[in-house]
């Protein structure tokens, strides 16, 4: 287990970490603390629970998602794409239910780290992801139409086609101040960055607009309306754990999980593109389950690595789980003498920070981008999507996993009965260990797809982090998904942040139409194409001669089309 279970804190404990950085977390902890503060009452309020229960589950699981995790920078915390499950399990079996799931989760979550599953869980095809996290957003922006327009609706129904012909019907109570209140908090969100890029907008809204609606005494609805008064204590409390019934919470238990293990590897990735680090999966899931295990004590919901939280703690100069921690207790002194003030938050700003939100949950480039790809990567996306929004994120999940492996072997039958173009090999060279110094070559053989994507891309970038040149011979892959481009991608533009010079050697006409559909190449210089790996080993040795990269290749990509 110890070798499973690393945390990066205390590797880094270790190495010692620089009086300079560990300003810069505490700086960046403090930002990201301010941040994470509307949002954590957001979705709460949001997911059916009291926004005291978001502050409490960004403070425990962010605390310990930092301590024990598996990433330098990772933020953890109550997250947008847990509304709909949170919410459905609150709906069906209650806040005893969603604790007990909650714990449940995290065991499984331990489970999945202990038996080393934390890679296995990175190689989700991205139209799957892509296609739920859409989906969430659409059903997390149908949730707030309530309070955005401020209607007068008891209850508001759990199915989405349902939601919307009671909003409809309600029109005619809508709250025009709680609308001007939304597109007020809506603007300032998303304009305030051209002021300041330090301060969320988010924050800035609420700080401006609930003491407008306090001291013109607008009639809107409040948190107080709905929630009464927001305690400024957290308490520990046993839940009640019925072992004979305890089977029927394992279903959203396990969407939980998986939800929680795919978001925060998924976050760790993307913290990784931006600091050119490396997280340990595995130690990641482990942290990630206790953080569950724990919170739900303190009366906590559930929580996983926050994608826009960590690159906001990257860009604000955060690199040790020092930012995470400092980020932990600065949420905890703002609940501890400013909570009580929350209760006056209007409903309808809480709605327009959750549509910017859902906004940027969207993903709707990444949405447009996988419908011009292949139809097999479409068809996985708009399934995974339908089902999310219509159905549920559990179905929406496995049907697309199942689906993703059909099709696969689909794809694979298909590419046994045609006859790959440009078959014939005519590369002089074959012993790499006569390359010259500075040249790497790393071969591709079989299909870039999404259970390859992530292993190519590690390696990819391992290797081009010590060439000046890396030479990408493909000659072998038959085909290339939608998930095996954007991983394809991210590698690349990581070299070309460092000015690694890339030649892709020996991409067929079906593979360069893959990676033309999915945007590769459109970073590619057209310039800079070869007909042979024998040109593409020519082209290396100029670049090496130079002593250096040209101009025209600093940080520049070249594909080779022949072998």
């Amino acid at each position: 287990m110890n070798f499973i279970f690393k945390p990066k804190f205390f590797s880094l404990l270790k190495t010692g970490i620089s009086r300079r950085q560990l300003g810069n977390d505490v700086l960046a902890g403090i930002v990201v603390g301010i941040v994470a503060l509307p949002l954590a009452i957001a979705f709460a309020v949001a997911s059916g629970v009291s926004p005291e229960r978001g502050l409490i589950t960004a403070v425990i699981a962010g605390f310990i998602i930092s301590f024990l995790g598996g990433s330098r920078v990772q933020i953890g915390g109550p997250t947008g794409a847990f509304i709909v499950i949170v919410y459905g399990v609150v709906q069906q079996y209650g806040l005893e239910g969603l604790v007990i799931s909650t714990i449940l989760a995290g065991l499984i979550l331990i489970a999945f780290g202990l038996l080393r599953l934390g890679s296995l869980l990175k190689y989700f095809p991205q139209p799957l992801v892509v296609g739920f996290t859409s989906g969430i957003a659409l059903v997390i922006f149908s949730t707030q139409i309530k309070d955005g327009l401020g209607l007068s609706i008891d209850s508001v129904p759990a199915g989405f086609t349902e939601k919307w012909l009671t909003y409809i019907s309600s029109l005619n109570t809508v709250n025009y101040y709680a609308i001007l209140l939304t597109i007020l908090t809506i603007l300032i969100s998303l304009n305030f960055k051209y002021i300041s890029s330090r301060v969320p907008g988010s924050f800035v809204a609420i700080v401006c607009i609930t003491p407008l609606v306090v001291i013109f005494d607008i009639p809107v609805a409040t948190i107080e309306t709905y929630f009464g008064n927001i305690p400024n204590t957290i308490s520990w409390s046993l839940p009640r754990i019925d072992l004979a019934n305890i089977h029927i919470y394992f279903a959203p238990a396990l969407t939980i999980a998986l939800l929680g293990g795919i978001e925060s590897l998924l976050s760790a990735v993307v913290a990784d593109g931006m600091t050119g680090g490396k997280h340990r999966s595995n130690t990641e899931l482990i942290a990630q389950g206790i953080a569950n295990l724990v919170t739900p004590f303190f009366g906590g919901i559930p929580a996983t690595g926050a994608i826009a939280r960590t690159a906001t703690n990257i860009k604000n100069g955060g690199r040790t789980p020092v930012a995470g921690i400092v980020h932990a207790l600065s949420l905890l002194l703002i609940m501890l003498f400013l909570g009580a003030w929350a209760k006056l938050i209007p409903m309808a700003c809480l709605a327009g920070i959750l549509m910017v939100v859902a906004y940027d949950m969207s993903e709707w480039r990444s949405f447009i981008a996988v419908l011009k790809g292949s139809f097999f990567d479409s068809l996985i996306l708009l399934i995974t999507f339908v089902l999310t929004v219509f159905v549920d994120l559990t179905v929406a999940i496995e049907i697309g996993v199942v689906l993703s492996a059909v099709l696969f072997m689909k794809r694979m039958a298909d590419i046994n009965n045609k006859r790959i173009d440009n078959v014939i090999d005519t590369d002089l060279l074959e012993d790499y260990s006569a390359l010259p110094e500075g040249v790497g070559v790393y071969e591709i053989s079989g299909p870039l797809f999404f259970a390859s994507a992530r292993m190519y891309s590690e390696r990819i970038r391992e290797l081009g982090g010590t060439s000046k040149v890396l030479i990408i011979r493909m000659r072998h892959v038959s085909f290339v998904d939608q998930t095996g481009a954007y991983n394809l991608k991210a590698a690349l533009s990581i070299l070309k942040k460092y000015g690694v010079a890339i030649i892709l050697s020996g991409v067929n006409s079906t593979v360069q139409n893959d990676l033309d559909k999915n945007g590769v190449m459109d970073v590619i210089d057209p310039k800079y194409i070869c007909d042979s790996f024998e040109q593409a080993l020519k082209l290396a040795n100029e670049i090496t001669a130079k002593n250096g990269l040209p101009e025209e290749f600093s940080g520049g990509l070249a594909i080779s089309t022949g072998k």
